[in-house]
């Protein structure tokens, strides 16, 4: 099959496919960061919401006919996607429609992932698709969905399984399968205690990515079996794969590179530590997600904001920043920033030093701060000689404070009780 071939078959594949984004978790072991938002509304990277990288794969592999199912505190996620993602052209049949927990067939709220699916099966009804995707809305990465859809329908497949290598220590946190040599899944177990390693490794094992391609057909028939099995936790993990693998060809999609070709990035990021270390690690010289790549750009709604301003140049008053990002609207007056990412609209006052942090949209820092190893939340705003990330007592008393050592800062720690979903 020529290239030009094989764009026009992944091109049809992804017209004929409906995308579902599940993005009604809170997120819980964010802490504080999730307090008035749901986790895919958390901002990332400088610029972008957590949802965005998802919504963008989806745009980016051509899939524009996209529902995103919101839940817990959804108000800002909701605000972001209308403002951001309204470009689609509703007489082409494109959309990215939101379709929140409504209780449409049940008197519950989604109690599970293939809940929240079954809740809107009306809708994939509807909107009749060939196949429908289904994905978090809230893990990090860059992937062409029109690849894994291509070896779906190559390999005759009812369910394909996104998966990815991963240390069998960390394996526990995953659904961990077990495939043949044509990559049918043979075993599938959600979070098992002892995860099994891969054929041919003794420290890896295969997990999957929380991303499902099903027919159709198939899904209907697996969600309405599931809907009738009283003891079913109705989770796709924990109850519809295991029990498709028996009766259906369900096969894995191992990712190995992005779109780019660059070594497969994946990050759930689920825990404080982890959602600090992978927004740092964007300020490396080749950080292994490329935010820089005009091929496959990430999609956003951003503010209307002027360039980031770094102002003095006296001794020991410098406005400057280095090993950094720093946002638009930004504006560092005679202080010291390093190894440090500013999202939009941060100020940074006289005399202060903001250092391995990560500091959120709308911050305001005092003179002769000292803030190290923190996360500061939307909105906070940090009084005068105010020292975080210094000493470990102080900041127990007042912050949270996560296993690795990483402070996470909110207006409610500080007192300033900003009761708004932001």
């Amino acid at each position: 099959m020529s290239n030009q071939d094989s764009a026009r078959y992944v091109s049809r594949l992804t017209r004929d496919t409906l995308a579902l984004i599940l993005a009604g978790g809170r997120g819980s072991r964010l802490q504080q960061l999730t307090l008035w938002r749901a986790k895919p509304a958390v901002p990332f990277g400088g610029k972008f919401r957590i949802i965005d990288f998802p919504l963008s794969n989806c745009v980016n592999s051509g899939i524009r006919r996209v529902g995103i199912l919101t839940q817990y505190k959804a108000h800002s996620l909701i605000q972001h996607i209308q403002r951001g993602w309204g470009f689609m052209r509703g007489e082409l049949g494109e959309f990215v429609e939101l379709l929140p927990a409504q209780q449409r067939m049940e008197t519950s709220w989604y109690v599970g992932t293939a809940d929240a699916i079954y809740q809107n099966i009306d809708i994939i009804r509807t909107r009749n698709p060939e196949f429908v995707l289904i994905l978090a809305g809230d893990h990090i990465y860059k992937m062409d969905y029109g690849t894994m859809l291509a070896a779906h329908v190559e390999a005759e497949a009812d369910i394909t399984v996104g998966c990815m290598e991963v240390p069998l220590e960390q394996a526990h946190a995953f659904g961990v399968m077990a495939v043949d040599e044509n990559h049918r899944i043979l075993e599938f177990a959600e979070k098992p205690a002892n995860p099994t390693p891969m054929s041919g490794s003794a420290d890896k094992a295969l997990a999957s990515m929380g991303i499902y391609i099903f027919r159709t057909e198939v899904l209907i028939e697996e969600l309405l079996r599931d809907a009738d099995t009283p003891e079913s936790g109705r989770d796709f993990g924990g109850d519809i794969i295991p029990h498709a693998i028996n009766s259906h060809r369900v096969t894995a999609f191992p990712f190995r590179e992005d779109p780019s070709g660059r070594p497969a990035y994946w990050r759930d990021v689920g825990t404080v530590d982890a959602f600090w270390e992978a927004n740092l690690e964007l300020i490396g010289v080749s950080p292994e997600l490329n935010l820089y790549d005009r091929d496959w750009p990430i999609w956003t709604y951003q503010d209307q904001v002027p360039s980031a301003k770094f102002v003095f140049d006296d001794d020991g008053r410098r406005g400057s920043a280095v090993d950094s990002m720093v946002a638009g609207g930004c504006i560092v007056s005679g202080s010291a920033v390093r190894h440090s990412l500013l999202f939009s609209n941060v100020n940074v006052h006289s005399f202060s030093e903001v250092e391995d942090s990560v500091i959120f949209p709308r911050v305001d820092i005092g003179r002769r701060c000292v803030i190290r190893k923190a996360i500061i939340d939307k909105g906070c705003i940090i009084p005068p000689d105010t020292t975080i990330g210094v000493n470990a007592a102080d900041d127990a008393a007042r912050f949270h404070i996560s296993a690795g050592g990483v402070v996470l800062v909110t207006p409610e720690m500080l007192g300033q009780r900003l009761h708004y979903v932001r």
